[in-house]
């Protein structure tokens, strides 16, 4: 049984994968309060579902490309054989998540997506730092900021674990809306950072507060 907060269709936003069509599973529930979250509604908001319903609903869009997403989707338990039911079922599963939480029961095959949190989310203490290593050649790294010590703060991290050489993509995001995406750009470009600047292709194409996309 899952706490799920929706299931649409979308255009993915971020990661490498931004632009193809995905069916997004969000689950219900972060014990994190970034100062920049663009999800609280999934505090709290959700109905208990089914692992076998929430297939079929995915089913339904015909998409294979699927991402479990929150809230923080690790939170809960049956998310772990949601996402082995759904690579038995021959989808593409990407997860995000926040990294706080460890990632060793999380399934072979699943692209996993941790998002780094820098000191401008206010949660960057929580980070468990025993995630990176976990990660392999397709997952990707993401840290979202919202100045330049937050910049600062992510060059440091990808130098210190050698995060380029060993995930798909690390991603840099400026919070939406703050951080001036040009601004993020100059800044990698001054230090030929071998990082993809991404920015969230959905609040461009829906704009920033519309749900279900």
């Amino acid at each position: 049984m899952l706490t799920v907060n929706e299931i649409f269709q979308s255009i993915q936003g971020e990661s490498s994968y931004a632009g193809l069509p995905c069916v997004f599973v969000r689950l219900t529930a972060c014990d994190l309060r970034c100062s920049w979250c663009d999800t609280a509604y999934a505090f709290d908001e959700g109905r208990k579902r089914e692992l076998d319903d929430v297939l079929d609903e995915v089913a339904s869009f015909g998409c294979r490309l699927v991402e479990v997403t929150g809230g923080e989707p690790l939170l809960q338990s049956d998310v772990y054989p949601l996402m082995q039911r759904l690579l038995d079922a021959g989808y593409e599963v990407l997860l995000e998540t926040g990294g706080h939480v460890p990632l060793e029961r999380v399934p072979a095959g699943v692209v996993r997506i941790v998002d780094v949190k820098c000191p401008g989310s206010g949660e960057a203490e929580k980070m468990d730092w025993g995630n990176l290593p976990r990660l392999g050649v397709r997952d990707e790294v993401k840290f979202v900021i919202a100045d330049r010590a937050d910049y600062d703060y992510a060059k440091a991290v990808v130098a210190r674990h050698g995060l380029s050489s060993r995930v798909a993509n690390v991603l840099f995001s400026p919070v939406h809306g703050v951080m001036p995406a040009a601004d993020l750009a100059a800044w990698v470009l001054a230090d030929r950072l071998p990082v993809r600047v991404q920015l969230q292709v959905h609040k461009y194409i829906w704009g920033p507060s519309t749900r279900g996309v």
